[in-house]
């Protein structure tokens, strides 16, 4: 009989120790209450509680993450589209978060969908598509705000999925496939001009070369006849000067003077003139010389030799010739 007395007792014990002693893991708090009334807070580890008369609730604090179930939403321009996401939290303060919202994964779930009806609201279909980042901040930001008071901290939201209606899709893939289209032909154009213009350049610049070598090339060759002229210029000049010294250092006579004048008048007549008219200077020379047509003995001389004194004369003498 005593025997199970003890055993009784020793049960007993065990039960209440059970009861008493509860162990908190590092992720988690707990919120004490004594007999139906919050009595403490306490952190992880060994905890002892009054068995019978105190309760103790657990609280995870790590992240957890709520999937909002997708919704339609009807966007500023009246088109409807269905979008989801997801929300990512953390409990900061057990108290509130277990006394302040009966059930939190729907609450943050019920406000997450309304809210995104609101911001999707006042978007345009094209803004809706294009700023999932803005639509991720505004609403976690009114969700942190909204679940501040539930002990909670919104980490952040992520949109999933966007989705139009079909038509709209097909419309909108015939849109970016025309502006891609036009973009193409647009950078095709672009292309065909710049390379008309480099063309152009290039051969405006060979142009402007081959001017600027031939402008060259022609100041050259004037160089050169220049040079050429004024070479030869100075070396006539040199050798009439010394034929002319020559000339005055012999000392000739007027006969000799006139013969080789006459000997230049023949090679002159080698032409198709009919006529030489000799300068009025020679006359009195001409007259001086009684043998002068002695030197005109060659067959083939025809030419006449007129005095400017007798030039009145030259008629008759071209009839009797």
């Amino acid at each position: 009989m005593d025997l199970i007395i003890v055993i009784i007792i020793f049960v007993i014990v065990i039960v209440i120790a059970a009861k008493a002693l509860n162990i908190l893991r590092p992720y988690e708090k707990g919120v004490v209450e004594r007999l139906g009334k919050y009595q403490r807070t306490v952190e992880s580890g060994l905890t002892f509680v009054v068995p019978f008369i105190e309760k103790i609730r657990t609280v995870d604090l790590r992240e957890q993450v709520v999937d909002v179930p997708p919704q339609e939403v009807i966007t500023k321009d009246n088109t409807v589209v269905i979008v989801d996401c997801v929300i990512f939290y953390e409990v900061i303060d057990p108290f509130n978060a277990v006394y302040n919202v009966v059930n939190f994964y729907q609450a943050i779930t019920k406000l997450a969908q309304t809210n995104l009806r609101n911001i999707v609201g006042d978007l345009e279909l094209d803004q809706t598509l294009t700023s999932r980042e803005m639509i991720n901040t505004h609403l976690r930001d009114v969700l942190d705000e909204a679940t501040d008071k539930w002990g909670t901290r919104v980490v952040r939201v992520e949109i999933q999925r966007i989705e139009p209606p079909k038509d709209i899709v097909d419309a909108m893939s015939k849109q970016m496939k025309a502006e891609r289209m036009k973009r193409a032909s647009i950078l095709e154009a672009e292309g065909y001009k710049q390379s008309e213009i480099k063309r152009a350049e290039g051969d405006k610049q060979a142009a402007i070369l081959e001017s600027e070598g031939q402008a060259e090339a022609i100041k050259k060759v004037a160089e050169a006849n220049k040079y050429k002229e004024i070479a030869t210029a100075e070396g006539e000049a040199k050798a009439n000067l010394s034929i002319y010294e020559s000339i005055h250092k012999g000392n000739p006579t007027n006969e000799l003077i006139a013969i080789k004048y006459l000997e230049s008048l023949e090679k002159i007549a080698d032409g198709n003139s009919t006529k030489i008219f000799l300068p009025a200077e020679l006359s009195g020379i001409l007259g001086s010389v009684g043998t002068i047509a002695d030197l005109f003995n060659k067959e083939d001389f025809s030419k006449k030799i007129v005095n400017p004194e007798n030039k009145a004369k030259g008629n008759e003498s071209d009839d009797k010739n």
